[in-house]
């Protein structure tokens, strides 16, 4: 991520929240939605996750304006489940935690279905 700020600037200082916070949030929020399997891992994140490292912000990408946001996140689901209404209800989820943690307005959150996984039943049939 590049070191890209929200600034809130008070009486008392200035609060900054970089854009791997809202990453860390948006995928805790979507990895909370039933059909979720789990957040798509970029290169960078699967070698650091090699090494022990707990990256919380793979397959999320954030966008940070003034006072608004925009959300990438790429997902694994579960087969059987209704895709267009899992991703949906991404959405709200993702949306509603930035809001609710950051007072950023949200503006956009776009879910790329990037596999399906299978129950672990219908793996061993296979």
């Amino acid at each position: 991520m590049t070191d890209n700020y929200l600034i809130e600037t008070s009486g008392e200082g200035e609060v900054k929240i970089t854009e791997d916070v809202i990453s860390a949030i948006s995928t805790v929020a979507a990895e909370s939605v039933d059909g979720v399997v789990n957040i798509q891992s970029d290169l960078k994140s699967s070698v650091t996750e090699m090494f022990g490292v707990k990256n919380t912000s793979k397959g999320v990408k954030v966008d940070i304006g003034e006072k608004e946001a925009i959300v990438e996140i790429f997902i694994t689901i579960l087969y059987g489940k209704n895709i267009v209404e899992v991703c949906k209800n991404v959405q709200d989820k993702v949306k509603e935690a930035v809001e609710n943690m950051t007072d950023l307005e949200v503006v956009e959150v776009n879910v790329h279905v990037s596999g399906i996984a299978l129950p672990d039943k219908e793996k061993a049939r296979a």
